[in-house]
Order: structure tokens, then C-alpha cells, then sequence
């Protein structure tokens, strides 16, 4: 009785929550105890506990806190059916130690599929492999590493492993998952990333009638910008324009890409803007309401006098356009330069600048068709929506150069891959910590990887068929493979170094066993 109360109190104060947050992880004896009791419960052979009609209950999967030799971090249970009969039960055991580098520590291929045959009394194994490798690491420009939330990682799997740690072959699987996060200021299309940021100050500014006005995208005032840039196009009319000019227009093109040198080859810069699409290249130095108004004053001023006769692209609906083909007639209608029309003016021509921005890349580089990008480019949607499609041009430009820069991938991976990103965008909001997954053939990325560790590197070993398959699992990971298991409290190596050397990448070690057990 005494010994009862005790275990009793040991249990009540394991499901006692800690200070960390999260399910309550158990010692292994507790779990054991549940999971006899979820097999119990399903047993129709257990006819003395009088259970009228046996459910198939869900998996149950424990969390165990690794206190026992084995340092066991799940247990798990799960039915076997027949269609609705429950025939058995499978069981799960998964272990876990390290980090460490000391192979010596690494398990040997042979003697897991001789141990998993002697414990299944299996004649025949087979065997697959799983790495993963991080790319980005591995691609690296000048030794720095891309951080924030971008990752590139490959996924290969392979059939019949030969050794512990070995290299997948070609003939493999090969999976590229991409989350990428927009902005990285050593992208060769950063600027174009300020560009959109000033958008979407404009749009929020639009929506909660505040504006925050960032940084100018130039060292000259808007409003000087402007002027000059009107002064020149009346020289022009009036039959004045010298040589000189040429410059002018060469920092015009320059200014609206806006892209490393790098990149040029595959983001050129537009050398067809119109009118509003230059005034938005001048605008983006805008640094308060004020100035916006003044500028747009100096423009409705030159349009009505008739000091300049600009073209614009046919198509554009933005009311700047309207105004400008008036002038064509002598006649503009009066607009109030006051609340949010001067912000929604500039607006409405920065999204047609990047809208044709980010068409001419995908068109230019045969990733689309303009059938295809119809979605991202519609005016038939308020402008709020149409800002949030160009954010998704955006990301997808920044896949599609980050993949060119950093894995030097040709068109027939950039095409299907601008597909998977474009039929999602079609039917999702904007997530850049999405992950496209794009098939590949392993040699495209090898260069990357071949002298690389891997992040993740297992083998599994199975037998049988159906229902009867059981499977052993031997995996290193470069982190935790559970989140309640650290290396404060995982092993007997944790501390471990190879020759004093931190050279050899620090591995957990995990296995997973699985067994049966038979009701009929």
C-alpha cells in the first residue's frame, strides 16, 4: 500500500506542468503502463473487461523524458485492422542520443539489418535511404552565409544503402524545398525590393489615411527631381534638346531597375517607360504629404499650360494617365490635390511601373505568358489586392534570381518551377515562409553538397509486406529530432569531441524500432 501511494505521488508529479511550456514529457515505466492499457481496451480477447463494443482508438504516441538506459523520447502504439476488426497492435519505440562527433559512436549497416532480422525472423531486408543537405550554406558567395528565414534545402532518397553516411547516388530522388524571404539587401534585386517597400507604405497610407514615409530611394529631393525632369521635357518641345541629355535618359533607364550588375542578364532594365513611369522613378524620393502635393502641382501645371506633350502606354486607367490624355484635347478637368487623391494618384502609377517590371522579366525569360500572369496584373480588382498580387511578382522574382544566382539553374528548372510558385500565388495569400517543392535530378545540385555534411542522413530497414511490414530506422540529425530533448539532457555523449577537433560536424543519434503483436 505504502509503495502504491509512492508510485502514485511519482506520477502526480510527473503530469505536474513545468516551467517549460508543452505537453509534460513521461518516464518510460508510465508510459508503458498507458500504452498496456490502450491495448488492453482493444484486445477482443480481454472478454473479462466486459467491453461491449471495442473501439478503434486514434495512434497514441507518448513523449518519454529520456531518463532510462535507452534514453527513449516516444513510445507508440497504433491498431492493426481488417476492415473494421482490430487485429493487433503496432508498437513504436524511439531513441535518442548525442550530440556528438565520434563516429565511433555511428552505427554499423550490417549489424542493424542482422539485428532486425533476428528480431522479426526475417530472411530478406530491404533498405532506403534519406539525406538532406542545406544548399544555401553549401552556395555561399565569398563566405557569407544568407540568413533570415530563406532556406534551400535538397531532399534525396535512394533504395538499396550500401554504408552508414554514404553519399546518395545519381540515380536518385531529389526533391528542392524553397522558402525564401524577400528583401535580403545582398540580393541582386534589392532595390527593386525599396521600390515595392515605398508601395506599400503608399497602399497602408491609403488604407488608414496615415502615411509612413521611408527612406528616400534618392539623395536629391523629390520636388528638384521633378522639376528637372519637367524642365528637360519642355527643352525637348521647344526643339532645345542637346547631346547632353542623353545622360539623363541612360540614368532614367538605370534608375528603374535598379539591379546589380549580376543580374542584368536575366532582370533587364525597361527601356520603354512612358511618362508616368519616369515621374514614379523621380517620386519614390517623396518625403512627406507636402512634398508629394507640390510635386504633383509642378506636373498639373506643365499639362495645362501645354509645356510638355508626354506619351503614355495605352491601357494605364490611373488618373495621372486621364489627365494626360486631356491634355492632349486642351482640356483637364479640375482635381482637389487634398486627402488621399495625391496618394492614390502615385500610387496607381508606381503599380503600373512594377506591374510592367516584373511582366517583362517573366515574359523575357519565357518563365510566363501574359495569358498566365493575367491573374497577378488584373485592374479589375481594388487597388489594395492589386498591390498584394505585385508582392507576390515580387517573391516569386526573388525565387527565381536566388535560384539563378546562387544554384545556376537554366530555364528548363526555372519554367517548371515559376509554374509550381504561380499556381499556388493563383490560389494563396502572399506566405514567404511557404515551401515550394520542386523535383530534380540529383546531379543539377551535387556541386553543392558532394563535400558537404548532411543535415539529416537515415536509413531505413524494413521486412515484410502490407499490414506485416515492420520497419527499423537509424537517423543523424544536425538538430534535435525532438523538441523535448536537448543535448542538457540526452546521452552519455554529449560533451564528446573527436581529438579535440570541432572540425566534424556534431550529430544526434536516433533509432526507431517498431513491433507487433497479434490478437488472432
Amino acid at each position: 500500500m505504502e509503495e502504491s501511494k509512492h508510485d502514485d505521488a511519482i506520477y502526480a508529479s510527473e503530469l505536474l506542468p513545468k516551467e517549460s511550456s508543452g505537453p509534460v514529457a513521461l518516464s518510460v515505466r508510465r508510459a508503458k503502463q498507458l500504452v498496456s492499457l490502450y491495448t488492453m481496451v482493444q484486445n477482443p480477447n480481454m472478454t473479462h473487461l466486459k467491453i461491449s463494443e471495442l473501439v478503434v482508438l486514434p495512434p497514441l504516441w507518448i513523449r518519454c523524458d529520456g531518463s532510462d538506459p535507452e534514453h527513449t523520447c516516444w513510445l507508440g502504439a497504433e491498431p492493426l485492422k481488417a476492415g473494421n476488426k482490430i487485429t493487433g497492435i503496432n508498437f513504436y519505440m524511439v531513441t535518442c542520443d548525442g550530440p556528438t562527433a565520434d563516429k565511433t559512436y555511428f552505427a554499423n549497416l550490417e549489424e542493424l539489418k542482422m539485428a532486425h532480422k533476428m528480431k522479426h525472423h526475417s530472411s530478406i531486408v530491404m533498405t532506403k535511404g534519406f539525406a538532406q543537405y542545406e544548399l544555401i550554406r553549401a552556395a555561399a558567395i565569398e563566405d557569407t552565409i544568407v540568413e533570415s528565414e530563406s532556406n534551400i534545402y535538397v531532399d534525396i532518397t535512394w533504395n538499396a544503402v550500401d554504408k552508414i553516411l554514404e553519399t546518395p547516388p545519381l540515380i536518385s530522388a531529389a526533391t528542392l524545398n524553397i522558402t525564401l524571404e524577400s528583401g535580403d539587401p545582398r540580393s541582386p534585386v534589392y532595390q527593386l525590393y525599396r521600390e515595392l517597400q515605398f508601395l506599400l507604405a503608399l497602399a497602408e497610407g491609403l488604407k488608414t489615411g496615415v502615411t509612413e514615409w521611408p527612406e528616400p530611394l534618392e539623395t536629391e529631393s523629390a520636388i528638384e527631381l521633378v522639376q528637372e525632369f519637367l524642365t528637360d521635357l519642355k527643352k525637348k518641345l521647344d526643339g532645345y534638346c542637346m547631346s547632353g541629355n542623353k545622360n539623363e535618359t541612360e540614368k532614367i533607364k538605370c534608375d528603374t531597375a535598379a539591379v546589380d550588375s549580376s543580374i542584368k542578364s536575366i532582370f533587364n532594365e525597361r527601356g520603354d517607360l512612358d511618362f508616368a513611369e519616369q515621374l514614379w522613378c523621380k517620386m519614390r524620393s517623396v518625403s512627406s504629404y507636402q512634398e508629394l502635393i507640390e510635386c504633383f502641382i509642378l506636373i498639373i501645371k506643365s499639362l495645362e499650360h501645354g509645356e510638355i506633350q508626354p506619351w503614355i502606354h495605352q491601357g494605364s486607367s490611373s488618373l495621372l494617365s486621364k489627365l494626360i490624355q486631356q491634355s492632349y484635347h486642351g482640356k483637364m478637368e479640375v482635381v482637389s490635390l487634398s486627402g488621399i487623391t495625391p496618394i492614390q494618384m502615385l500610387l496607381e502609377i508606381g503599380l503600373d511601373k512594377m506591374k510592367k517590371d516584373y511582366v517583362s522579366f517573366f515574359i523575357g525569360q519565357e518563365l510566363a505568358t501574359l495569358t498566365y500572369l493575367d491573374y497577378f496584373i488584373a485592374t479589375s480588382v481594388d487597388l489594395q489586392e492589386q498591390v498584394q498580387r505585385v508582392q507576390k511578382l515580387h517573391h516569386m522574382l526573388e525565387i527565381m534570381v536566388s535560384c539563378t544566382v546562387l544554384l545556376q539553374f537554366k530555364h528548363e528548372n526555372l519554367f517548371p518551377l515559376t509554374q509550381i510558385c504561380m499556381k499556388y500565388y493563383k490560389e494563396n495569400p502572399l506566405n514567404e515562409k511557404h515551401v515550394f517543392q520542386l523535383p530534380i535530378r540529383p546531379a543539377l545540385v551535387k556541386k553543392f553538397y558532394q563535400n558537404d555534411h548532411p543535415e539529416i542522413w537515415k536509413v531505413d530497414i524494413s521486412s515484410g509486406h502490407g499490414q506485416k511490414e515492420v520497419k527499423t530506422t537509424w537517423q543523424v540529425s544536425a538538430n534535435p529530432p525532438v523538441e523535448h530533448m536537448t543535448s542538457n539532457n540526452t546521452g552519455l555523449f554529449s560533451d564528446s569531441t573527436v581529438n579535440g577537433s570541432s572540425e566534424e560536424r556534431m550529430y544526434f543519434i536516433t533509432m526507431a524500432k517498431c513491433s507487433q503483436v497479434h490478437f488472432t
